[in-house]
């Protein structure tokens, strides 16, 4: 259930989010006319001056709270708006040699992020907070995970700020793969659904390419997100100092999730009306932008340089490993 601070403390940060958007859609234009075309689209620009704001000149207080919001409340609003646009029948098209290949490509990502972790000298628990983060779900899954496992809060902390640097570092750099690999959009989905940490990401990373691929990213996304559950009820049951301490799993999983599925659920019933599709997809578009121009407020490299070596040495090496599985399917699948 979602609780929402006061509307007045939200005006800073979202007129904030939304002056980064007007510059990057601009700088975009300025592309298009001069060049011919476009180097770098809006949700790239967006990222980028929202993380150089924040790294040059910090996030005042004022700010914070509405950034918070636009990074994480109004992408999941996007995210619900996009389920409008697709309808049970592509879902019935993903079909069941793609769900499988979802799970096990989570089951060795996850073998590989912790086997990493600790190669590299990570303790037991932070190696597996970084698995989880990689894996399944970015952030999501490790908060869902510390309490299971009894992380400590620096370690929690540590996942966390490698995980919004290098899921934004993916968001950045992954479209690029599609020309120089000559990928299909389908195919381009099926890795950025495997590969890119949060859902709400995944927009960021598949909406310049194309609606197929949003589609597409969306659904394996959703289904690897849906594997938060097994894991986290798994690691609970591992656990054996402490009975009962993995948390219901109606509460693991997301309110965006279930709205984009009741929103899925309407396409499908016809209650959403064709003329009403392009609607949905702009605004799902322009509510990422601004949601893209606050993850990129989110983070501040100073802050995550000084984190520490082997939880980035990590998560780079997890990330990487994950990006070769993922395109491994893509053409396995094809």
């Amino acid at each position: 259930m979602l609780s929402l601070p006061p509307f007045r403390h939200l005006v800073p940060g979202l007129g904030l989010a939304s002056g980064i958007t007007v510059l990057a859609l601009a700088a975009e234009w300025l592309q298009r006319h001069f060049l011919g075309w476009v180097m770098f689209d809006g949700l790239v620009m967006a990222i980028m001056a929202g993380i150089a704001v924040h790294s040059l000149f910090g996030l005042a207080a004022p700010f914070r709270a509405g950034v918070q919001f636009a990074a994480k409340t109004v992408l999941e609003v996007a995210i619900v708006l996009l389920g409008g646009t697709i309808s049970a029948g592509a879902v019935l098209q993903i079909g069941p040699l793609v769900v499988a290949a979802v799970v096990l490509v989570v089951m060795l990502a996850l073998a590989a992020s912790y086997g990493i972790g600790r190669a590299l000298g990570l303790d037991a628990r932070l190696a597996t907070l970084v698995a989880c983060g990689n894996s399944i779900c970015g952030n999501s899954a490790i908060m869902a995970t510390a309490p299971v496992i009894e992380a400590q809060a620096e370690d929690v902390a540590a996942s966390i700020a490698f995980t919004a640097a290098l899921g934004v570092l993916v968001v950045l750099l992954l479209p690029l793969g599609f020309g120089l690999l000559g990928l299909s959009q389908w195919q381009y989905g099926v890795i950025a659904g495997l590969s890119v940490y949060a859902v709400p990401q995944v927009l960021a990373a598949t909406v310049p390419v194309g609606v197929m691929s949003t589609q597409i990213g969306t659904l394996v996304k959703l289904i690897r997100v849906l594997m938060l559950g097994p894991v986290v009820l798994t690691l609970g049951l591992m656990q054996k100092n402490r009975a009962g301490s993995a948390p219901p799993l109606f509460m693991l999983l997301p309110w965006f999730i279930i709205g984009f599925l009741a929103m899925m659920g309407a396409r499908s019933a016809g209650l959403v009306p064709e003329p009403a599709l392009p609607l949905l997809q702009s605004a799902s578009t322009h509510l990422t932008l601004i949601s893209m121009a606050a993850l990129g407020l989110s983070v501040n490299l100073r802050a995550i340089i000084a984190s520490g070596g082997r939880v980035l040495a990590t998560g780079f090496l997890s990330i990487t490993a994950l990006l070769l599985l993922a395109t491994a399917t893509a053409f396995v699948l094809a």
